[in-house]
């Protein structure tokens, strides 16, 4: 009996793990078995030399293993059986057959077959390439070619060794011919003729004419640092240097303002109007226009001009800005509109705040680090002030710049239209206050008052008069106020326009009502009257 070939299973396993695994080539293929001459499909994959056949792909113990060393493969055509008109048959017509023959009798081919041409013609060549002998060839090979290279390294080492040596053999001989060249210069020094007193001077004489070099140098640079001195304190120097330090705060300011703006922009504006665009808004689209007005478009023109100071900064000491103004003057009129409504976009947000939604949502976001503790209303005024500030900024420049300065009437032409800008936007601002003022009183008082209604009614003052009893009602009807029939003096809350006195009387609840009589006067059908004395 004979008996079987012992193998060493732990090890072929291991080697099965990494053919699943790293594999050259690895796939479903179908085996021919020698018994039943049927088509089985199997996983195969390719290690090395060796080829493992699985289950299936998620099998983990191979179902049988093919030494590969010595073999050959070669594609076969379809057997003659599968030429048949069936559809199973044209199926099968349509699989691509290979056979890998063993080197050693007694053993039968291996016959497989794959649906893919392409992959079929792969794993022709992978089983090709899985030889031993083969690699063993190769190793040899690049051997070969390793030793050949180091050869060739220690051969470049022995040239560069025989250049370094080389090398240094010329520095030698070019510092001999050095030493012989200034040899040879002192050698012609003392072989030239005598020339006088010149070469041959008294070494006292040489000693005279140091001191006298060193006295001259000295001499010109107290003259230079004189009037270098002279130049610091002078007045004009003294000007340069405050007219530079009010351009560097300027900078600073300019800086700090964008910086505001930014704040103004992207931790209110931006995310109120996200949040007016959410499924529950707490504030309308329009309220935050009311509110914010066209302060990103301002933020945007700060940005560009205090990027263009930076670039003037940095060629200090020329310090030109006349150009930059030019630039922005402008563009300034876009400040009209925000600080004609700022009272009004104050009110809009002091009406919103009634939402405790908007009201928790707005001190969130004031609660950021970037407000440092600042509420919105104090970002919405920032604007208000930049325009005097450019006046005070020019004013201050202008004062520290030398009539004959090239900037000078650039700098007196901007802070000209800057205060002309500065004056319409006071009166448009007045006017507009103005107005909101009478609406305001209208408002408190509870009749209404119809004449408050008219535009070129200007407020003057408010307070508190004691309107006196008439003591002779004939005589002082003409010129007491109110009513005639008054027994005891009272308290009246009064209200001084152009053209009309107002007289208001408050309740116990504290709302205020005109007087029924004498409540409206008409400052034009009146007479002031003073009292000196008063029985």
């Amino acid at each position: 009996m004979q008996k079987s070939v012992r193998y060493n299973e732990g090890h072929a396993l291991y080697l099965a793990l990494l053919a699943r695994k790293e594999g050259t080539k690895r796939g479903y293929l179908s085996k021919k078995t020698a018994e039943t001459n049927r088509w089985h499909e199997k996983w195969f994959a390719l290690y090395q030399n060796v080829l493992f056949y699985f289950e299936g792909e998620q099998s983990a113990r191979p179902a049988g293993m093919y030494m590969l060393e010595g073999c050959n493969c070669e594609r076969v055509p379809a057997p003659k059986g599968c030429v048949a008109g069936s559809a199973k048959d044209a199926a099968l017509d349509k699989q691509h057959y290979f056979t890998v023959l063993f080197g050693h009798e007694g053993q039968k081919p291996l016959e497989l077959r794959c649906e893919d041409e392409v992959d079929g013609d792969e794993w022709v060549e992978a089983i090709h390439q899985a030889s031993y002998s083969d690699i063993l060839i190769e190793r040899e090979v690049l051997m070969q070619k390793y030793i050949h290279l180091v050869q060739i390294v220690e051969t470049e080492k022995v040239a560069a060794n025989q250049l370094r040596h080389q090398l240094e053999d010329q520095d030698t001989e070019i510092e001999r011919l050095k030493s012989e060249i200034v040899a040879l210069n002192k050698t012609k020094e003392k072989m030239r003729p005598y020339q006088g007193n010149q070469e041959d001077e008294d070494p006292d004489i040489k000693k005279i004419k140091k001191v006298q070099s060193f006295m001259r140098g000295w001499l010109c640079r107290r003259k230079w640092k004189t009037i270098v001195q002279d130049y610091i304190c002078s007045p004009h120097a003294e000007s340069m240097r405050k007219r530079n330090q009010i351009v560097f705060n300027m900078v600073e300011a300019e800086s700090e303002y964008v910086h505001q703006l930014y704040v103004l922009v992207n931790c209110f504006l931006r995310p109120l109007r996200m949040a007016a665009s959410s499924k529950k808004p707490p504030i309308s689209h329009d309220d935050v226009s009311s509110i914010f007005l066209n302060s990103e478009t301002i933020m945007f023109l700060h940005e560009i001009f205090h990027q263009g100071l930076k670039a003037r900064i940095a060629n200090w000491p020329t310090l030109i800005l006349a150009d930059l103004f030019d630039i922005l003057l402008p563009m300034l009129n876009i400040y009209q509109e925000f600080v004609r409504n700022h009272q009004y976009s104050l009110q809009v947000l002091a009406n919103c705040k009634q939402n405790r939604d908007f009201d928790k949502l707005l001190k969130q976001y004031e609660a950021n680090p970037a407000c440092e503790g600042r509420m919105l209303e104090t970002f919405l005024t920032y604007p208000m002030f930049q325009i005097p500030r450019y006046i005070i900024t020019l004013h201050e420049l202008l004062a520290h710049t030398p009539h004959e300065h090239v900037e000078r009437k650039s700098l007196e032409f901007a802070k000209s239209k800057l205060e002309e800008l500065s004056r319409v936007m006071h009166d448009e601002v007045s006017d507009t206050e103005n107005i909101r003022k009478n609406l305001a009183i209208e408002r408190t008082i509870v009749e209404g008052c119809d004449i408050l209604l008219d535009t070129s009614q200007t407020f003057i003052r408010q307070g508190s008069l004691i309107q006196v009893p008439s003591v002779e009602r004939g005589k002082l009807s003409k010129v007491r106020l109110g009513s005639l029939s008054l027994k005891k003096e009272g308290e009246r809350q009064c209200f001084l326009f152009t053209k009309h006195f107002l007289i208001c009387t408050r309740s116990s609840g504290g709302k205020l009502h005109l007087l029924k009589t004498g409540g409206v006067l008409s400052l034009i059908e009146c007479t002031l009257v003073e009292e000196t004395e008063v029985s």
